[in-house]
């Protein structure tokens, strides 16, 4: 990074001037003198920036160390319970069973979650006032505390754990559903974010906009976590989705750019659809979607997603990003 002297921004290494002021940008000596002066904060809080650096960088290396056998998390996004309102069980629900059977048919350990049996709450958005202000895990809703809620207390360590994760999904007016679109915005804390530096005032804007800069000056692209951390790196993603036309490839598009930029990696064939037909009314589209050869494509889908899990496990390459930014 390069950083002006002047209003003390920092900017990407290609950027020649500052612009905000015009100044020539230069690259930092990154002495500790240098760094208390340029972020100004004093001897303690500078080595705290540099003991979540060495937790994050140990925790890199913790995460690549996989062993034991494939873990498959399977999310179902849709709302919809015989014993609830729908009176009637999810489609996509019934593909994603469908194929965690055949995953645990592989010898993979398996799961099934279902948001809507969940206390998840809205993301905050910290992120968006500065990298920093977004914690890991989430101190918007503290684990273990009154405040905590499912996706802290219970669904990260469910998410860290798995080497897969198949989303499934109802096309719910054109997009993902409110569950999965609720799940995949808290996700947010596990793609990048940090130890909060003050652990009694996590949410200290000025300090944490202090974090973010020390981050920008000190990742180092050869050390994995020596900035941000994306927990989702090495994982494996699957797609199900069921619904009516167009709507089934806008989901899964969206799901898509979501968990790919998470980090996560996909193999030929990830996704599936199972449509219906708006030839019949709705309550004739169970027996289209629940067909056999949907079945056997789920099946399919669980093989191939076992088979990407088995290679990234074993080759475990490194694939570069911005350690820098999120």
């Amino acid at each position: 990074m390069k950083v002006c002297e002047n209003c003390k921004k920092v900017l990407p290494v290609s950027i020649k001037l500052c612009p905000d002021c015009g100044k020539e940008l230069s690259v930092p000596k990154i002495s500790d003198s240098y760094l208390k002066k340029f972020l100004e904060v004093d001897d303690r809080m500078l080595e705290r920036f540099k003991q979540i650096r060495q937790q994050t960088i140990a925790e890199a290396k913790k995460r690549s160390q996989k062993s034991g056998p494939l873990t498959v998390l399977g999310v179902s996004g849709s709302a919809r319970s015989e014993f609830d309102s729908a009176a009637q069980n999810s489609n996509s629900e019934f593909l994603l069973a469908a194929a965690l059977k055949e995953a645990a048919n592989l010898d993979a350990k398996t799961e099934l979650v279902a948001l809507r049996d969940y206390d998840i709450r809205p993301c905050k958005c910290c992120y968006s006032t500065t990298n920093a202000h977004c914690h890991f895990y989430c101190s918007c809703y503290p684990k273990g505390t009154p405040a905590g809620d499912d996706m802290s207390n219970m669904m990260y360590d469910k998410i860290l754990g798995s080497d897969i994760i198949i989303f499934a999904t109802p096309v719910n007016n054109f997009k993902i559903s409110s569950h999965m679109a609720l799940f995949l915005d808290r996700c947010i804390s596990l793609d990048g974010s940090l130890t909060p530096a003050d652990s009694v005032t996590p949410k200290n804007k000025e300090l944490n906009i202090k974090h973010t800069k020390f981050i920008e000056l000190m990742a180092d692209q050869d050390i994995p976590g020596s900035g941000f951390l994306r927990r989702f790196v090495g994982k494996t993603a699957g797609v199900i989705t069921t619904g009516h036309e167009e709507g089934a490839s806008m989901v899964i598009s969206q799901l898509f750019m979501t968990v790919n930029h998470f980090g996560m990696a996909f193999p030929p064939f990830s996704n599936m659809y199972a449509m219906a037909t708006i030839l019949q009314g709705t309550y004739v589209d169970k027996k289209f979607s629940t067909t056999e050869a949907f079945v056997e494509e789920a099946k399919d889908l669980a093989r191939d997603l076992v088979a990407m899990a088995t290679i990234l496990r074993k080759e475990n390459p490194a694939w570069r990003h911005d350690y820098s930014s999120n």
